[in-house]
């Protein structure tokens, strides 16, 4: 009686009281078997993902080797430059405004000394110090001195490097022909007038009431023009806009360049100037007109120069001119329309 009352409570004792006990026993039991199937399953994942990274990196790299090859640029290194190019631009104008004085005196000043050495390069006589002397001048005093003094000294700048060349040439008795000399002077005045005097326009939009933002209006909208041109030319340009200038450019090109140009106006008219949308529209179209002729005329340049870029010091870029071409001709009708709209919108 006693043995055979007793067997099952010794059975019930060792076995599992309770379900959570069943549970670790269970777990417990089955641990080692499911610890290496773990590992495999997180290996082959972790394989799957490294393969997809691997093939999305080959596709975009195959994908920037395509522009690279249409274009002459690096994608990747063109966007990072141009982000931090625009993030100074933006720290400048937003929080200090004279803090963009150095930034466009620099600009400028080496703007003039890639194209100075580009023009020495090709056979020109450029004399580099005076025309960075001349240049800095010309650029201050459009943000530091009145309108009318700013004239003065751009008149004084032009003839102190035409002088120096002048004097220059007649030192070095090199019997240099009458057409060369001339033609070196030209080029002393057009560098003046084409860089120093367009970029000092900047500052004087940037020195009037609200400038700041009149300048970043028209920058943005400049930059929307080069960038919907890119953008379209890569994916539909078919038909060239100007083959002997410059071969890359399309018509379609042209076309992304003027929506980009006309919804760009318009945004910025509207939420940073406070002008009208007609008006904001006016500012793109007359932005695309003044940058497209801008970046074929330094085409042009090149062209006549046999070089495809001013400078390699922004690559994916090119020069600080590559760059400014489109803007140093778009400040004159930035300003225009400063003087002409500001007074309708007052009113």
């Amino acid at each position: 009686m006693t043995d055979a009352s007793d067997s099952p409570r010794s059975d019930e004792n060792a076995s599992p009281q309770t379900r959570r006990e069943a549970g670790e026993a269970r777990r417990a039991a089955g641990g080692h078997d499911t610890g290496p199937a773990l590992q495999s399953h997180l290996r082959a994942a972790r394989s799957e993902l490294e393969g997809h990274v691997a093939q999305a990196r080959a596709d975009f790299e195959e994908a920037n080797e395509r522009i690279k090859e249409r274009t002459g640029r690096d994608l990747i290194l063109a966007i990072l430059i141009g982000l931090a190019i625009g993030l100074v631009l933006l720290g400048s104008l937003l929080f200090v405004k004279w803090a963009f004085v150095p930034f466009a005196l620099a600009a400028a000043m080496l703007a003039i000394f890639e194209f100075s050495r580009a023009l020495v390069a090709s056979g020109r006589r450029v004399d580099l110090i005076p025309q960075l002397i001349a240049g800095a001048v010309v650029v201050l005093s459009a943000f530091f001195v009145d309108s009318w003094l700013h004239w003065v000294l751009l008149f004084v700048a032009l003839a102190f490097v035409v002088v120096w060349r002048l004097v220059g040439q007649m030192a070095s008795h090199d019997g240099r022909t009458y057409g060369l000399v001339l033609g070196d002077v030209l080029i002393a005045t057009f560098i003046q007038l084409y860089v120093a005097f367009l970029g000092s326009l900047t500052l004087v939009l940037l020195a009037k009431d609200g400038g700041e933002w009149w300048v970043l209006s028209f920058i943005i909208v400049a930059v929307a023009v080069d960038t919907g041109a890119y953008a379209a030319g890569i994916t539909m340009g078919k038909h060239p806009m100007a083959p002997r200038i410059s071969p890359k450019k399309t018509w379609e090109g042209f076309a992304g360049a003027g929506a980009a140009a006309i919804l760009a106006g318009v945004l910025v008219g509207l939420f940073m100037l406070g002008l009208e949308w007609w008006m904001g529209a006016v500012f793109g179209i007359l932005i695309l007109a003044t940058a497209t002729v801008g970046d074929l005329g330094e085409s042009m340049i090149k062209r006549d120069l046999g070089i495809k870029d001013m400078s390699s010091w922004l690559p994916g870029h090119g020069g600080v001119l590559d760059r400014l071409d489109s803007i140093l001709l778009s400040v004159v009708a930035a300003l225009t329309l400063y003087y002409l709209f500001t007074p309708l919108v007052a009113s």
